[in-house]
């Protein structure tokens, strides 16, 4: 019958399938296996037959599925009794047909990503970074070292083995650790060679290219304990090599090599070479593969600059530029160029970045300042071709700039501990390193599903993926209904384990124990573990038991290098535990979605939240013999917030761990409720919107924690923020209502005389598409943009930074919303009662808990003093005549500076005023001098437009500031040297 299938099979893709045709045999082999589809529990089916179908290319796999669900046709064969020579059509369900070759081959192997592997008799270890398929010279039980001669790649060695003599050796002992990775991030320079605007690749130089490597290895054993304690990060301090391409000589730098060109198509050539003989394992930069590398290979093809796309390992291969999308629920939209470099890991820092972390802006500028704590120059692409023109010296500048680039997504890679966790994610979900780079959350479950599954014989049925908007709705997590307030008094607050993961195990709760049919109450029915054990409690119990032994090795491990190695894999162990459930209620996209499993999972946490609230409520209570009657004063999805009644922090945690015994021991294993910290005081605003002081120990509070308020909201401007941060400090940490009230009524008097600086009224909004229903501020400027200059405007997935404008009456905000640079240049006056419409909705909902009147805070004597820009844009701008001032009292006048009040006191008023001048030229100078330190030179200019960084607005605004003085000044009749 196995014949039969081929045949048919064979047949079609010849017919149908114009690459089956360069295949000899399309179909290498059909045969029947025993196993048992993983979805829903019926002793009926199980120890089915399957046919198991491979194929010659995994790109026939899709044709073969397709055929498949359309139903196959064919006769029995004699042998198969009273069935023999009837014609029967096949189930048409294909199973595992939607599965990555390379994970397919992993699979099967029993190979995981990032893993040490052994050939034939132990004889040879590679690290699994990179899965290839080597030409079938190997036969199983041997391998093949080949020649020098007849090597594909520039490997140092070249080995034929047969994929059945692969195995992947334990993450143990030395097998654990890392080899020396070897890392090469670049940055490029470019120029617009006539005319203004953005350079583009076909037309434009490329002037310089930095290159800085660096090499990830374990600390040296003979390294004094003070030097072993340095952080795995500092690598970067001491990089193997700085080096920088340059066109037209450029002058030296200290630490770095410089090789200059006079022709550009020879440089390109030189820094592909030197990538080939560096041989890095990744490639690391800031945006490099979307833009610096793309136009490198854009810009070569160009001028044809010949070998500059062999970068791979492969000898033939050639890298090419594709544009792809990606687009996932948790990590939004974002086009992308993809350059595959086989035998290099693209580790693009910006994408890392965008993946992990929720951030106001994805600049290097903003990204550097948040988690290394420093500025960098940002210098301007017009800037850029002044410089190139200019001398040695000047282009040397440009080099300094362009090594900073490559340096800090180094240092970025190192802080953040990127390369760590990515590897031991690899690991410990089975997945291809590249997978986590380029794909989203659920190939990591679908690979411990594969591999769970081949364990036990399971097969996984192929689902076609739904895309669009549609999804299947279900009941999620209980949040219960918050009693607002300020709670000036202990709550403890009781969170279970790992909830879902602890559901799952606790009731078996599985495709594979779902009941497919039945009448009794709940709807959906799993069998009890005794019957069969589930395989997704496998799966989260194995990766709860790893963790903690990850966690035990941790606290032993005395390598720093090891430390960092184990603390990536527990933090992998957690995150992919609790991804289970999410995998199975994806219904948009999702590879296996399963409502039943996902709703009743859901379900019984609902159960356990309101179940917990109620025995609380029922034990502490004076008629139990406790000082006060115990209220839950809010739940949300794994947790409780308990007001004991006691006043003292210490007690209050003891209560806390008493009741989460109790509890716990009240609930199927492993469930477990565990007591987590307190809050006093606590602010509870509504559903998912509170703040408190927290307490793991009762003698000193470790920080402010909040949740769903905006100082964690990134969309809101760094105003709100800082507003938001300071009241809750004063009311939290000082205990000081009033004093959060009058630094509320300062700051909204600062807003309306326009004294706040420009930097904390920036808006920033992710650009998911260009076209929606409604009009959009970021959206509508982001058009804007693209009109003024489409070199730099931004793409999808970028975050676009604004801030909103004065316009006139009637103008919608979209209209209004703009630049900041654009803002700066033009004096366009800011529209400050937008900004004070979103202060008012944060500050309310914080001071409703402990004033009467909130609304006060936004009315009265503080409110009516406004200042407003006079802007040199617009329409109305001609039509607007200047008044004259007094310049010592402000009233106006028709001639002169001062009226005749405040003549008699010129001399105190110019005095005044030239003190003014004077405090803000020091200001000033403070804020050049602190750039130029940043940008590493006290002798040159600043040239820096970091719009990112809080001094550039700053300068600009006292600049502004200073020449307003001076006119007043000048009107008085004194001059002042500035």
């Amino acid at each position: 019958m196995g014949l039969s299938i081929s045949m048919n099979v064979n047949d079609h893709l010849l017919k149908s399938h114009a690459q089956g045709k360069s295949f000899e045999k399309r179909i290498l082999d059909v045969r029947l296996e025993e196993k048992e589809s993983l979805m829903y529990y019926s002793p009926s089916k199980a120890h089915q037959l399957f046919f198991r179908v491979t194929a010659a290319s995994p790109q026939l796999v899709g044709s073969i599925r397709s055929f498949i669900e359309g139903g196959i046709r064919l006769q029995v064969p004699e042998g198969f009794g009273a069935a023999s020579g009837q014609h029967i059509t096949l189930p048409n369900t294909a199973y595992e047909a939607n599965i990555p070759f390379v994970l397919r081959f992993m699979v099967d192997a029993e190979v995981t990503g990032c893993c040490w592997v052994k050939g034939v008799a132990g004889s040879i270890y590679w690290v699994c970074l990179h899965m290839r398929v080597l030409p079938a010279a190997a036969k199983k039980g041997r391998y093949v070292v080949r020649l020098p001669s007849l090597r594909e790649s520039r490997c140092q060695e070249e080995v034929d083995v047969h994929y059945a003599d692969i195995e992947a050796l334990p993450l143990q002992g030395d097998f654990q650790s890392l080899p020396p990775l070897r890392m090469l991030s670049f940055d490029i320079e470019c120029v617009k060679a006539v005319g203004q605007g953005f350079p583009e690749a076909q037309e434009d130089p490329v002037i310089q290219i930095s290159s800085i490597v660096e090499e990830q290895r374990r600390e040296k054993a003979n390294k004094d304990k003070s030097s072993s304690a340095a952080s795995a990060s500092d690598a970067t301090d001491q990089p193997l090599c700085r080096v920088i391409f340059a066109l037209n000589e450029c002058a030296p730098i200290a630490g770095a090599w410089v090789f200059w060109f006079e022709d550009e198509a020879e440089m390109l050539v030189k820094w592909a070479e030197f990538v080939r003989e560096v041989d890095p394992d990744f490639l690391t930069g800031y945006n490099c593969i979307n833009f610096d590398l793309c136009y490198l290979l854009t810009r070569a093809a160009a001028i044809k600059a010949e070998g500059v796309s062999s970068l791979s390992r492969l000898k033939a291969f050639e890298s090419r530029i594709s544009d792809t999308r990606f687009s996932s629920r948790a990590l939004g939209t974002h086009d992308n160029k993809e350059i595959p470099v086989e035998g290099r890991v693209q580790f693009d820092v910006l994408e890392l970045v965008r993946r992990d972390h929720k951030l106001k802006s994805y600049s290097l500028n903003f990204v550097s300042s948040e988690f290394l704590k420093e500025q960098k120059e940002d210098v301007h692409y017009s800037m850029i071709g002044d410089l190139f023109r200019g001398s040695p010296t000047t282009r040397r500048r440009i080099a300094v700039y362009c090594l900073k680039d490559a340096l800090l997504p180094l240092r970025l890679l190192n802080k953040l501990l990127f390369l760590f966790n990515y590897v031991e994610m690899s690991r410990v979900t089975g997945t291809p390193l590249t997978y986590l780079l380029t794909r989203g959350q659920q190939i990591k479950v679908t690979s411990q599903l594969l591999r769970k599954c081949r364990q036990l014989h399971y097969v996984v049925p192929s689902v076609k993926r739904v895309g669009g908007d549609r999804d299947d709705k279900y009941e999620g997590a209980t949040v219960l209904e918050p009693l607002k307030g300020f709670y000036n008094m202990p709550i403890s607050t009781l969170d279970f384990a790992s909830l879902y993961p602890s559901i799952m195990m606790a009731h078996n709760i599985c495709y594979s124990t779902l009941v497919t049919h039945t009448t009794s109450s709940p709807r959906h029915t799993f069998v009890k573990a005794s019957v069969r054990r589930g395989v997704l409690p496998m799966i989260v119990e194995e990766l709860i038991a790893a963790r903690k032994v990850a966690k035990a090795e941790m606290s032993k491990a005395e390598d720093k290098f090891m430390k960092s190695v184990l603390n990536g894999r527990q933090l992998a162990l957690k995150i992919t535990a609790n991804s289970v459930y999410g995998y199975t209620g994806a219904t948009v996209g999702g590879q296996l979605p399963c409502l039943e499993v996902a709703t009743s999972i859901t379900c019984f946490g609902r159960d356990m939240i309101e179940y917990t609230k109620r025995r609380v409520e029922e034990l502490y209570t004076k008629a139990n013999g406790y000082e006060h009657n115990a209220v839950v004063v809010y739940g949300d999805t794994d947790s409780v917030m308990i007001r004991f009644g006691t006043t003292s922090i210490e007690e209050a945690m003891k209560l806390g761990r008493e009741a989460a015994n109790k509890i716990s021991g009240e609930f199927i294993r492993p469930i477990k409720l565990e007591f987590e910290k307190v809050y006093c005081p606590f602010l509870l605003m509504n559903k998912k919107r509170y703040a408190g002081l927290l307490y793991t120990n009762p003698t000193h509070y470790d920080k402010i924690d909040s949740k769903g308020i905006e100082t964690v909201r990134r969309d809101f401007s760094m105003l709100v923020q800082i507003m938001v941060d300071t009241v809750l400090k004063k009311m939290l940490i000082d205990k000081d209502v009033e004093n959060a009230k009058a630094y509320t009524r300062n700051k909204i008097a600062e807003l309306l005389q326009n004294k706040i600086d420009l930097s904390l009224l920036v808006q920033t909004k992710s650009l998911g598409k260009l076209d929606y229903d409604t009009k959009l501020p970021h959206v509508e400027l982001a058009k804007k943009l693209r009109k003024r200059d489409p070199g730099t405007a931004p793409n999808v997935g970028d975050r676009i930074s604004y801030v909103v404008v004065q316009g006139s009456k009637g103008q919608a905000q979209y209209e209004r919303a703009e630049d900041p640079l654009y803002v700066l240049e033009n004096n366009l006056p800011i529209d400050t009662q937008h900004y004070l419409e979103t202060l008012k909705g944060p500050l309310m909902r914080i001071f409703e808990g402990v004033m009467n009147d909130p609304e006060s805070l936004f009315t009265g004597l503080h409110t009516l003093k406004k200042t407003v820009t006079v802007s040199s844009q617009g329409a109305m701008a001609k039509f607007i005549k200047k008044g004259v001032q007094c310049v010592g009292c402000r009233v106006t006048i028709t001639e002169g500076a001062l009226c005749k009040h405040c003549q008699s006191k010129e001399g105190e008023i110019a005095a005044a005023k030239a003190s003014e001048v004077q405090a803000l030229e020091r200001e000033h100078n403070a804020l050049w001098t602190e750039c130029q330190r940043c940008q590493g030179s006290m002798l040159q200019d600043v040239i820096c437009i970091n719009r990112d960084c809080p001094i550039f607005y700053r300068r600009a605004k006292v600049k502004k500031e200073v020449e307003v003085l001076q006119e007043t000044l000048h009107r008085l009749h004194l001059s002042n040297d500035w």
